[in-house]
Order: structure tokens, then C-alpha cells, then sequence
């Protein structure tokens, strides 16, 4: 394993730096759900083309980017946030960050201004691994781990610059994968 962080909710999933799977390439992945039946994330790193007014008519503001998740149920709207104290929902996932939610008070809470961008993310579909998968892919060295110690990394904006922070905060040792070039071949 490139790690021995082991795999639990609230924690991240970082792609290695040649994954060839294209849903993942150079992706951070946050652990919503790890257990018996398997594991459920979403992809922090990959903005859409589309804010959540687009998909949502009855919202006045909402100009939240909508992320791409994962490759199951893109048909389906998902959110991570840190504002339970205004939301009173959703699943504790460590660190005050909290996985879903109740939708209609979510939507009056946009329309009045209560929730800012910096404390809520969108995505559109997720990431899901059967039991075991996830094991065999660490093995194969698909995946490095890492804790989550400032829930701030999961609010950033700076999609490519994500993927290079998070493997950098793991420490000297892999740091000097951050600077792999994404195409090899290009080098």
C-alpha cells in the first residue's frame, strides 16, 4: 500500500498520480460512508458546468458550482456541509462536516442568503465501492489515505491545486509525487 492510513468515514481518498480510470484521474475523494456494506464519497476536485439555479428552479440565489461526485447516480444531487447549526441535519462525518440534509430547509436557507459557498458543496452523482473493493484497490496502490485535519481543504476552490496539497500533507516522503507530471509521456 502507498500508505497505512486506513480507509473510514470523514477521511480522504487521493488518486494516484497515474490512475488511469478517468473519472479519477488526479482526484481527492471524500469518505462519506465506510463500513460492512462498502464505501460512498464524492469527488472535492471536479467542477461542473453548471450552479445549483440551473438544476433547482425554485431557487433565486444559488450559485454554488455543482461538483461531479462520481460515476454512479449522476442523475442525483448530493451535499456535504459544515453548517448544522443552521440546517439541524444531516449525517456527522468528522470534523463539523456533515453529509446531506434536509432539502427544503436547505433551499430556504439559500434563498434568504443564511448559507454561504464556504460552507456547503454540491455534486451531482458519487463514488461507490462495493465491501472489499476499496481494500483491493489500496492493495493494487490505486489510492493513497489521508485524515482530514482542516475541514477548510474540503471547501477549496482550486480543483487542481487540491490533488497537490492533499499529497504534500502527507508528509516529506510523498511529497515528491505531487510533482509527477500528469502525462509521462510528455516529460
Amino acid at each position: 500500500m502507498l500508505n497505512n492510513i486506513k480507509p473510514k468515514t470523514g477521511r480522504l481518498l487521493i488518486s494516484e498520480p497515474f490512475m488511469a480510470d478517468p473519472n479519477f484521474k488526479r482526484s481527492v475523494v471524500l469518505l462519506t460512508q465506510h463500513d460492512d456494506d462498502g464505501s460512498v464519497g464524492y469527488i472535492l476536485n471536479q467542477i461542473g458546468n453548471l450552479i445549483l439555479s440551473d438544476i433547482m428552479q425554485d431557487l433565486w440565489e444559488g450559485n454554488n458550482h455543482i461538483y461531479f461526485g462520481g460515476p454512479v447516480a449522476t442523475d442525483t444531487l448530493h451535499f456535504i456541509h459544515r453548517c448544522y447549526d443552521k440546517l439541524q441535519s444531516g449525517e456527522p462525518i468528522g470534523n463539523g462536516l456533515y453529509w446531506g440534509g434536509n432539502f427544503e430547509t436547505l433551499k430556504i436557507l439559500i434563498n434568504t442568503n443564511a448559507i454561504s459557498e464556504e460552507e456547503i458543496k454540491f455534486f451531482m452523482g458519487y463514488s461507490g465501492w462495493d465491501d472489499g473493493q476499496l481494500d483491493r484497490e489500496l492493495e493494487q496502490n490505486s489510492w493513497m489515505v489521508s485524515d482530514v485535519s482542516n475541514p477548510d481543504i474540503i471547501f477549496n476552490v482550486d480543483d487542481e491545486k487540491l490533488w497537490r496539497d492533499v499529497i504534500v500533507n502527507l508528509g516529506p516522503k510523498y511529497a515528491h509525487v505531487s510533482n509527477f507530471p500528469s502525462d509521462p509521456s510528455l516529460n
